[in-house]
């Protein structure tokens, strides 16, 4: 089955902020972090079944290098992603 990705506004920006902070602390590490994201999101969509439950139906994709997890749910053959959250954070909050 091949899966529609679909990124909500929310997880839009907290991309660009995560994406701004880590150009702010060296130049180009936001590219890096933006290419880690990519690699993840590109296997959410190919299988994303193959990320663990975490709570309910929401599932986590971890990205590597980056402290980050990718949190989405399954709608027929659309991928939700609800949230891509530092890892410090509160859980509670996406």
């Amino acid at each position: 089955m091949k899966y529609r990705l679909l990124l909500s506004l929310d997880t839009r920006e907290e991309i660009v902020d995560a994406y701004e902070w880590y150009e702010r602390q060296s130049v180009g590490l936001g590219e890096e972090f933006l290419r880690a994201l990519e690699t993840r999101l590109y296997s959410i969509q190919r299988n994303p079944l193959m990320h663990p439950v975490v709570h309910r139906q929401i599932r986590r994709s971890l990205t590597r290098k980056f402290p980050y997890g990718i949190f989405y749910h399954i709608e027929g053959s659309d991928v939700v992603v609800l949230a891509c959250y530092h890892l410090s954070r509160k859980p509670k909050k996406w």
